[in-house]
């Protein structure tokens, strides 16, 4: 089965920086109000582009909306593979770097993909499915970044780190619809901290891992 890459037509660089531009504000917009509040003529003034430029790349926002899921699944997993979860420096900055988004937005918009399934998961058989996708790369992300957390001793040896990867995504989930209804981000700062203080090894278990490396 071919992707939707593969069955679009090819574009010039120019065509695909248009293309870009149109996903990445609607993406904004559709996060700011809503699938149902974000409109094609809206995105139209907010990209910059003509009604037929608008049409020519995406004919109608059915397909607009699967583009701006694809472009939010593969934003949220790329920043997640770049966070360094190995060394408690970048352990610290991942947990810091979430929780001051969610501050300085004042827990407004929520997750990108945990919106978009509020308002598209029961409707939407194609959409769900996207995020379906979405999700389980990020979580796939996470894992990455937890294995290397444990191989360098952040992580209580015998922890189950697929579970922990799925608990850590539901626990940002939940933490940011709390952040969102409340318009605080304490208690996503609460949950972050209370499972990463249970995933962490005793001190005498860290030593024993210290001590195994040298």
């Amino acid at each position: 089965m071919q992707s939707e890459a593969q069955r679009r037509p090819r574009l010039t660089p120019k065509g695909e920086r248009v293309r870009g531009r149109i996903i990445q504000e609607a993406a904004r917009l559709i996060y700011e109000r809503g699938v149902a509040g974000t409109t094609l003529d809206d995105v139209k003034k907010a990209a910059d582009v003509s009604g037929s430029q608008m049409y020519h790349y995406f004919p109608d926002k059915d397909e607009l909306v699967q583009a701006v899921i694809d472009y939010q699944s593969g934003t949220i997993t790329g920043n997640q593979r770049q966070a360094d979860l190995s060394s408690a420096e970048g352990l610290r900055a991942w947990r810091d770097m979430i929780i001051a988004q969610a501050r300085t937005a004042e827990g407004k918009g929520g997750c990108p993909l945990g919106s978009l399934t509020g308002q598209l998961a029961e409707t939407d058989p194609q959409a769900r499915a996207r995020l379906a996708t979405g999700f389980e790369q990020w979580r796939a992300a996470i894992g990455d970044g937890l294995r290397r957390a444990h191989d360098a001793g952040r992580l209580a040896p015998g922890i189950d780190l697929d579970d922990l990867a799925v608990t850590l995504l539901a626990v940002l989930q939940g933490g940011l619809l709390l952040a969102q209804a409340q318009r605080d981000s304490q208690p996503l700062e609460t949950a972050i901290d209370t499972l990463l203080t249970l995933a962490s090894p005793s001190p005498r278990a860290s030593d024993r891992h210290a001590r195994g490396r040298r």
